[in-house]
């Protein structure tokens, strides 16, 4: 109980302290620092399965459930938000045909 206890502190510590960080970025950083977020909710996730491998109590059983939802909805949305970002960087370019092609221009 006394270490699900210390894990909560430093949950807690690391959300406040990341709060504090995030919320002092300018705007246009949000989309280089989202990216970053989206590599550490991976090794959350990795954390979190590995949390599954050894025998624990239906504590941490359940924080780990937890862990692998939060974690995997983050790395699935920044994926989706990300891709969704680099296509406002592609340029359509019409031919003669009048078709357009969603080639990048050069």
């Amino acid at each position: 109980m006394v270490d699900l206890l210390l894990l909560l502190v430093v949950f807690g510590f690391s959300f406040g302290v990341g709060h504090i960080l995030i919320s002092r970025v300018p705007q246009i950083l949000h989309t280089p620092l989202m990216s970053m977020t989206n590599a550490i909710s991976g090794v959350t996730l990795l954390g979190a399965l590995l949390l599954f491998a050894v025998p624990t109590g239906p504590w941490e059983k359940t924080l780990g459930a937890i862990a692998v939802g939060a974690a995997a909805f983050n790395v699935i949305g920044g994926f989706a938000i990300t891709d969704r970002m680099l296509r406002l960087f592609k340029f359509k370019t019409r031919h003669k045909g009048g078709d357009e092609a969603g080639e990048a221009a050069r």
